[in-house]
């Protein structure tokens, strides 16, 4: 039996997917250049919306946590913008929330990676390679 789909979960795919979109083309401010959207969460009321966003490329945490304050600055043209390509009745009050999640999980995966090599460092009979990979 297919899963049915919760309207409060259509809305945020329909605004995901458009927020994708409108960020990149209709806002002009150079501190926000690359945004990806990577969840949204609508309020059962459909009366408000949690935006979470990531910054790709090299930044540090606290400046992405300044471009999503951009954001929320710039949430009421976002929001209209919204509604101009929604045929909703109203559009939710979008709130912008830096994800650190990308981040966590690279830093992560770097420290299993410098694990797994110290590990087959100290098990490799007369290695000449360090832990670290070079030479």
């Amino acid at each position: 039996m297919p899963r049915e789909f919760q309207r409060t979960e259509r809305v945020a795919d329909f605004i995901q997917r458009e927020l994708a979109t409108l960020i990149s083309r209709e806002l002009r401010d150079p501190r926000i250049h690359l945004v990806d959207v990577v969840d949204v969460e609508v309020s059962s009321d459909l009366g408000s919306a949690k935006v979470f966003v990531t910054f790709p490329g090299e930044s540090t945490e606290e400046q992405d946590k300044e471009r999503a304050e951009v954001l929320n600055g710039a949430a009421g043209f976002i929001r209209s913008q919204l509604a101009k390509v929604s045929t909703m009745r109203n559009t939710p009050r979008l709130k912008f929330i830096y994800d650190d999640s990308v981040r966590r999980g690279s830093h992560i995966s770097q420290l299993i990676d410098k694990a797994l090599a110290k590990d087959r460092y100290q098990h490799a009979p007369e290695s000449d390679q360090d832990p670290d990979g070079s030479d």
